[in-house]
């Protein structure tokens, strides 16, 4: 408890500041996770409270979405990118086409971009 606000300290700045230095380090999913387990059991506290203490000091990052098969999720948005950059133009110009149906995007992407990489051979 700190005296001068009467609260009870969860973590102190040395906590925090370790904290932080090696979750910073880590570069994929697998490490982020395994170091947030890791200072769960150091630290005696449980995960969910070691990321609340790091998305706190804005430094957590949410793992890559994936699909049930397991490959990382595509959005609409970044699909019409691709059009977009098929197309030579800008994704305004293609301003509603995200309410396609992603199959129909993701079938419209790869035709065009055949017909880019013919139009150039």
């Amino acid at each position: 408890m700190t005296a001068a606000t009467g609260k009870t300290v969860n973590y102190t700045d040395a906590m925090t500041t370790e904290l932080v230095a090696g979750y910073s380090d880590c570069d994929s999913d697998e490490t982020r996770k395994e170091t947030v387990s890791n200072f769960a059991v150091k630290f005696g506290k449980n995960e969910k409270s070691i990321r609340a203490k790091l998305v706190r000091e804005g430094v957590y990052q949410k793992p890559a979405y994936v699909s049930k098969a397991g490959a990382k999720v595509e959005r609409k948005s970044d699909i019409v990118q691709g059009i977009a950059a098929a197309l030579g133009v800008t994704e305004a110009q293609l301003g509603g086409l995200e309410k396609a149906t992603k199959p129909a995007l993701e079938l419209s992407r790869a035709a065009f971009q055949i017909a880019r990489e013919n139009e150039t051979s």
